[in-house]
């Protein structure tokens, strides 16, 4: 019997995230998590080069984590002609977002693994509607082979990250370590031009400044808000980052900025730096 399979041999926590897990999820992970610590069949989406460099780190892939939200995203009405954040706009996408991180770090957890490498966070729309979209978040979850405690993040849970499996064995490497993926967004609608703005504007080069400061004020909210995530997590910076621009179903004139990155903090004053190579391909 595994200790998936016997709920005494979960923590309280544990066997907590392990029931809100759907049945056939349960089942795949007492598969992999396997018997008497004895790990069974692991599944991955690392590359082969990135699965060996995650090896080399000290770290051992256990099995493939998934998590997923379909969610109807709400409609708020806002002046035409006014620059504003939508902000239950803003709250759903990211609440949609973190019940998919939360139940794929679930899964990991269910795992005992100390973190999840290479996440991916992807929107998908359905044809159920205009406002109704799945939001997945999935993941290789690791640990490590000699010290399985020390690289959870400080809740005692498992650290996320989108690096790749090249980026993580570097970032060990050079004495860091990742504590989270962190993110922000912001859902913001662009006041349109009035006629009399576009007739003056139509033969002049000139900046449409409105535009400009709703452009900037949304990504600067964006990329506030994934920095007080990091904060949170006590990091000493965030690395990988990236800002996303999607219009999703709601028309030319409402955008969300998505900032997303890995949290990290120093593990060593030893910095080791690689030395770059030059690599010639074969190919043509």
């Amino acid at each position: 019997m595994s200790q998936l399979d016997d709920p005494s041999a979960l923590d309280a926590a544990e066997a907590k995230a392990f029931a809100t897990l759907p049945a056939h999820a349960r089942e795949r992970l007492v598969e992999m998590r396997g018997k008497e610590g004895q790990r069974r069949l692991f599944t991955s989406d690392l590359s082969v080069s990135e699965f060996l460099l995650v090896k080399e780190a000290g770290f051992d892939p256990v099995g493939l984590v998934v998590g997923s939200s379909i969610y109807h995203v709400g409609f708020q009405q806002a002046m035409w002609n006014q620059n504003q954040e939508m902000t239950v706009l803003t709250q759903a996408m990211y609440h949609a977002r973190e019940l998919a991180m939360t139940r794929m770090e679930e899964e990991a957890w269910a795992l005992s693994a100390d973190g999840i490498v290479g996440v991916r966070l992807e929107v998908n729309h359905k044809e159920w509607g205009h406002h109704i979209a799945e939001f997945v978040a999935i993941g290789t979850a690791v640990v490590h082979r000699d010290d399985p405690h020390r690289f959870k993040n400080k809740a005692g849970r498992p650290f996320t990250s989108d690096l790749s499996g090249q980026d993580f064995y570097v970032l060990l490497r050079s004495g860091y370590r990742p504590l989270g993926m962190v993110m922000g967004n912001c859902v913001y609608h662009v006041a349109q031009q009035g006629i009399g703005a576009f007739f003056r504007n139509m033969t002049r080069n000139v900046e449409l400044e409105q535009y400009t400061q709703a452009l900037y004020d949304s990504r600067e909210l964006a990329m506030e808000r994934m920095q007080q995530e990091a904060e949170k997590l006590g990091a000493a910076g965030i690395v990988g980052a990236n800002i996303h621009e999607r219009t999703h179903a709601w028309g030319a004139n409402v955008i969300e900025f998505f900032a997303i990155g890995t949290a990290v903090e120093e593990i060593s004053k030893e910095h080791i730096i690689e030395p770059p190579l030059l690599v010639l391909p074969l190919a043509d």
